[in-house]
C-alpha cells in the first residue's frame, strides 16, 4: 500500500512541475497545435499551444512508478513491466504521429495505415507476451487469460491463443483510438481518464485483498500481480491530476496523440490484467459513446449516398449527417454549449459510468458470499 501511495504522490509532482518546464520548452522550440480546418472556428484561437503534453504524463508515471519500487525495495513484477510497455509502446507511436505534425506544420501525421501498424505491432507483442507461459507465476498465472471476462474469467471454455490476441489487438487499438478522439476540448480525456485509472486503482487493491494467492475461495480473483498494477494506476491517476491543472481551461498545453493513445492503451491493459475486458465498456462508457459516435455518423453518411433504398426508408438525403460535427462533444459546441459545460457535463458523465462499473465489480462478489 505504501508503493501505491508513493507512486501516485511521485507521479503528481513530478507532472505538476515537469508540465510547467515543458510549456516553456516546447513553445521556445515552436512545438505548437495544428488546428484542424474543418473543425469548430472557435478551436482556431488554440492553433499554436503547446502540445506532445503527454510525454510529461509518461515520465512522470514511469520515474514514479520505479521510484516508489526503489523506495520500498520491490521488485517489478512481469505484469508490470508489460504494461509499462503497453503505456510507453503506444506512446513512442503518438510521439511520431505528433512530431510530424509539428515538423509538416499541418494537422495530419502519421498515415492512417501507418498509424495502425504501430498499434498493431505493440498491441500484438503485449498479447503475445501476456499469454507466455514463460511469465507464469508460481500458481501458473499468465498476466493475460484465454477466457472471456466480465468480472471475472468466465470458465466455461477457453479460447485460441490468436483469437485472444485478436481480441487483445482490439481492445488495445479500440480504446487508444477513443481517448484520442476524446481528446478535443481542453482537460476532456484528462479529466475522464484520472476517474477511469482511479477506478482501476481500486479494482487492482481489491483483487488484491481478495486473491486466490493469499486466500482460496469460491470469490476469489485469479489474477496476477494486482498490488503492483496498482502501483501503476495510481501513477498514471497522479500524473494526470499534475497535467490537467495546466491543461484545464483555458489549456496552455496539450497532452497530444503522445498522451492519449498511451493513456487509452493503459485502459485496456488494465481490463485485459485484472479479467474485466468487458466491465471496461462500462467504466470507459464516455469513450465508447465518443466512438460511437464518429462511426454511425460516417457509417451513415456513407450508406445515405450510396443506397437509394436506404435514403427511402429513413426519408433522409443523399451525405446525411445524425450529429451536427463529431466527435460527439463538437456536436454540442456547434448546439451552442460553451466547452466548460461541455467538459464538466461529460466528467459528470464519466463518473455514473465509473461508479457504475466498479459498483457492478463490488456487488458481484457481496453476492458470491452471501
Amino acid at each position: 500500500m505504501r508503493a501505491i501511495l508513493l507512486g501516485g504522490g511521485l507521479s503528481l509532482l513530478i507532472s505538476l512541475i515537469g508540465t510547467r518546464y515543458a510549456i516553456k520548452v516546447l513553445a521556445r522550440r515552436g512545438y505548437g497545435q495544428e488546428i484542424r480546418d474543418d473543425g469548430p472556428t472557435t478551436h482556431h484561437t488554440k492553433r499554436g499551444t503547446p502540445t506532445m503534453g503527454g510525454l510529461v504524463i509518461i515520465l512522470a508515471t514511469v520515474v514514479g512508478y520505479f521510484t516508489a519500487k526503489l523506495i520500498t525495495l520491490q521488485m517489478p513484477s512481469a505484469s508490470a513491466m508489460l504494461l509499462l510497455f503497453l503505456f510507453v509502446g503506444l506512446g513512442v507511436v503518438g510521439f511520431l504521429d505528433d512530431f510530424i505534425k509539428i515538423s509538416r506544420q499541418r494537422n495530419l501525421g502519421l498515415r492512417s495505415r501507418a498509424k495502425m501498424i504501430g498499434q498493431t505491432v505493440i498491441a500484438v507483442t503485449f498479447g503475445i507476451l501476456a499469454l507466455w507461459p514463460g511469465l507464469e507465476d508460481d500458481r501458473g498465472q499468465t498476466p493475460a487469460s484465454h477466457h472471456i471476462s466480465f468480472i471475472r474469467d468466465y470458465e466455461a471454455f477457453a479460447l485460441p491463443t490468436v483469437v485472444v490476441i485478436v481480441l487483445i489487438w482490439f481492445f488495445v487499438t479500440g480504446f487508444s483510438n477513443a481517448v484520442n478522439l476524446t481528446d478535443g476540448l481542453d482537460g476532456l480525456a484528462t479529466g475522464c481518464s484520472i476517474l477511469v485509472f482511479a477506478a482501476y486503482t481500486l479494482v487492482n487493491i481489491w483483487q488484491n485483498s481478495q486473491s486466490c494467492a493469499i486466500e482460496a475461495g469460491p470469490k476469489c480473483y485469479e489474477v496476477r500481480d494486482p498490488l503492483d498494477l496498482a502501483v501503476i494506476a495510481a501513477a498514471i491517476t497522479g500524473a494526470c491530476f499534475g497535467f490537467l491543472w495546466w491543461n484545464a481551461s483555458p489549456a496552455q498545453i496539450f497532452m497530444g496523440d503522445t498522451g492519449s493513445l498511451a493513456l487509452g492503451g493503459a485502459m485496456a491493459g488494465f481490463a485485459i490484467m485484472t479479467r474485466t475486458e468487458l466491465l471496461l465498456v462500462i467504466i470507459g462508457g464516455l469513450f465508447v459513446a465518443v466512438t460511437l459516435s464518429v462511426m454511425i455518423q460516417v457509417s451513415v453518411f456513407k450508406v445515405s449516398r450510396a443506397s437509394g433504398a436506404f435514403r427511402s426508408v429513413f426519408r433522409v438525403q443523399p451525405g446525411h449527417r445524425v450529429f451536427r460535427m463529431t466527435p460527439l462533444h463538437h456536436h454540442f459546441e456547434m448546439l451552442g454549449w460553451e466547452q466548460v459545460t461541455i467538459v464538466i457535463r461529460f466528467w459528470i458523465i464519466t463518473g455514473l459510468c465509473v461508479a457504475t462499473g466498479v459498483g457492478i465489480f463490488y456487488a458481484e462478489w457481496v453476492a458470491g458470499i452471501g
